[in-house]
């Protein structure tokens, strides 16, 4: 038998046994208190990645509260995340027979030794797999070009040190119409497009999707601005449990005013379902 057709094929991960899992499984201390050591493969210029944190106070929402799937997220980023030791406090709010309410905070600890709050979020969750198959809408899944025909980090220059770790665990191919930017002439249309999913091949699913809709390069790129865009508050909508397969995120911005833009995220699955949206407030350095 030919050596390349012996070759074992590379194996996917799976829900649940991947590094996402991993680095967003908590330990439980108490009801309602969760240790965690925040992985430093989340990071962009050395600050965690907002959608990876928001996955894992979603994760710990899950546990606490009797319905396991979010609906809606919503959370303020207080002060940014560092890798390592931290804490995540949950408190169930409302409990009913289809949506259950909780609220959670992220605390780290400083120099010397005080709890200093990075995130607190409100969620409402629910069984997705409960909810009526009708859908009705005039959103249409974004034209992105085939995968192979669009552009990961990998096919460009070296990174820049310190900013790179997330791209490592993710598959991010972007839509050369919205790669202006990379190449030294940004468009200004504030538009950022790209087949997602994680590096490791593990299928998407109601956590995930928190990830994956703070996940792209900032859309203040593509205006022509450059450096960190820190998340103020950032809402997710899961509406549908994701199919098997890539997905396709697109973003935009309509408004830039007294240094702080709006990013609008649409997430849609293999099956052209529209499964989750998201609108964050966004931070960026003029001039």
């Amino acid at each position: 038998m030919p050596e390349a057709a012996s070759a074992a094929a590379p194996t996917r991960a799976t829900i649940g046994d991947s590094e996402f899992d991993r680095d967003t499984a908590l330990t439980a201390r108490a009801p309602g208190v969760y240790d965690i050591d925040l992985s430093a493969g989340w990071t962009i210029i050395n600050a965690v990645n907002g959608g990876y944190l928001l996955a894992v106070l979603g994760r710990a929402l899950a546990d606490t509260l009797p319905h396991t799937d979010p609906f809606t997220i919503s959370a303020h980023y207080l002060t940014a995340s560092q890798p390592g030791p931290a804490v995540v406090r949950t408190e169930t709010v409302r409990t009913g027979r289809t949506l259950s309410t909780g609220q959670a905070s992220l605390l780290q600890y400083d120099e010397e030794g005080r709890e200093v709050e990075r995130i607190r979020v409100l969620a409402s969750y629910g069984d997705l797999d409960a909810l009526p198959d009708d859908v009705r809408t005039t959103a249409a899944p974004p034209a992105i070009p085939p995968l192979q025909e669009c552009f990961g980090p990998q096919d460009g220059p070296s990174p820049v040190p310190g900013s790179s770790a997330i791209t490592d665990r993710l598959m991010i191919k972007l839509d050369p119409a919205t790669l202006g930017w990379a190449l030294g002439a940004p468009s200004g249309r504030g538009e950022m497009r790209a087949w997602f999913g994680l590096a490791d091949g593990r299928d998407p699913d109601p956590l995930s999707l928190l990830l994956a809709v703070d996940a792209l390069p900032p859309t203040a790129f593509e205006i022509g601005l450059k450096g960190w865009v820190p998340t103020v508050e950032l809402t997710v909508h899961v509406r549908s449990r994701p199919a098997p397969g890539p997905l396709r995120v697109s973003i935009t911005t309509r408004n830039l005013a007294g240094g702080f833009l709006e990013e609008d995220a649409e997430v849609w699955d293999s099956s052209d379902r529209l499964v989750a949206q998201s609108r964050q407030l966004a931070r960026v350095r003029l001039g």
